[in-house]
This record gives C-alpha cells, structure tokens and sequence, in this order.
C-alpha cells in the first residue's frame, strides 16, 4: 500500500515488481487500491498540519521528499530521534509513499517511521520495546 501514492509513482513503479506479492508492489496506477484511497480521502477531509506513518523495520525517521519539505520538518524529526534514538534521514531516494504524496501536496511535514529491526514481520515479543521507543515520537507529535 504505501507505494501506492502519486509523488513520483512512475520512478517507484520502474524498480518494483510489477505483479502483486507480499511486499513493494505499487499496483497498476497511483491511488488503484481501496486502502491508499481511503487514506488519501481522509488526508484531504482532515486538511492534517503532519503525518506521522509508522511502518515496521529499520529504527529510522524518514522526513524528506524531493526538498519540498518546509524548514521546521528537520527540527521536528531531530525531536523525535532525540526521544526514540531512531536515525533521521532526510531522504533515501525512494518514492510513492504516503509522506511523499504529503509533503509534495500540503508542503507539510511528513514522516516515515520505521519502527524495531528485524526480518518483516517483525515478532510479537518486540512489541512491548517497539513501543518504549515509539512513545516518545507519539508525544512528541503532540506537543510540538
């Protein structure tokens, strides 16, 4: 589902695979399945100042797209590292995600953050440290 979203769909579409399985298949066009359209209905109901996508693995905070991204976004993903010890990383070339359709639409800050490490799915066990870690991030979306 989340390369499913029109920010550069076509780039994203070009490397992944082309018919549908477990992981990083985009569909046959942007907004195509009922579960990104139903997301970007609600994100255009709600007019959100941020999103915040929580995917699984990688203990990484993604927060840019294409330097679209306004100047407050780095001092917010720097927040929710300093409370989670996640990795900032301002962009990794990746494309068609959910943050990425944010901020090149609403020119908002939008986050992609990957939560625990390991082989996807990650186990039950590390839920309860998964979110210890996250905590913070959740907070911290609120009181900034």
């Amino acid at each position: 589902m989340n390369d499913q979203f029109p920010a550069e769909w076509d780039l994203e579409r070009a490397r992944n695979p082309k018919v549908p399985g477990p992981r990083d298949y985009g569909g046959e066009s942007p907004l195509s399945e009922p579960e990104a359209i139903a997301m970007a209905d609600l994100t255009r109901r709600r007019d959100f100042a941020r999103v915040l996508a929580f995917h699984t693995q990688g203990e990484v905070i993604y927060w840019g797209f294409e330097n679209l991204e306004p100047p407050e976004t780095e001092v917010l993903a720097n927040e929710f590292s300093r409370v989670s010890d996640y990795e900032p990383v301002q962009t990794i070339g990746s494309y068609a995600g959910y943050k990425d359709w944010f901020i090149q639409d609403w020119r908002r800050p939008g986050f992609t953050i990957e939560l625990g490490k390991g082989t996807n799915p990650l186990p039950l066990t590390q839920f309860a440290e998964i979110y210890e870690e996250a905590l913070g991030i959740f907070l911290a979306g609120l009181y900034l």
